[in-house]
């Protein structure tokens, strides 16, 4: 009896978890949009860059979270999330957000993903798409402003 109070206690608690994440209120949805991104003034001018790029049709997670299977995709934006909440809430944002290797190593796998034919003609073992491409997405409106001064 004791084990069937605690498995129903899971099975509520897990249901409840998907219901707020993907039902009528669609928390996940929400939270892979530019806008919720943009919210922290940190991302606020990659945001922008980001509105006119030619990326703009594609979400955050598209490019910044692996996006190869469902369990892996989810996990990371669950890990991504919680620090970013931490860094948030403890009131030490910085100024600049870097990625990390990580992050680093994902985004450049859904750059090779997404531009496959193209990438796959080319030698860039050992460096990310940006050492060459320096002007991309979010960097567009961070050299307008330099140019403005």
């Amino acid at each position: 009896m004791r084990l069937f109070r605690w498995v129903l206690v899971f099975l509520i608690a897990v249901f409840f978890v998907w219901f707020v994440s993907f039902g009528p209120l669609r928390l996940v949805e929400k939270t892979e949009s530019g806008d919720f991104c943009g919210r922290c003034h940190v991302m606020e001018l990659q945001t922008e860059a980001w509105k006119v790029s030619s990326h703009r049709l594609f979400k955050c997670v598209d490019c910044h979270l692996p996006n190869e299977n469902f369990f892996l995709h989810y996990w990371w934006k669950a890990l991504d999330g919680l620090k970013d909440v931490i860094v948030f809430y403890s009131g030490r944002v910085p100024e600049e957000i870097r990625a990390s290797e990580h992050a680093r190593k994902v985004i450049s796998e859904n750059c090779f993903r997404c531009h496959y034919y193209t990438v796959s003609r080319l030698d860039f073992e050992g460096r990310y798409c940006w050492e060459c491409h320096r002007i991309l997405i979010h960097k567009i409106q961070l050299l307008k402003k330099e140019e403005q001064f």
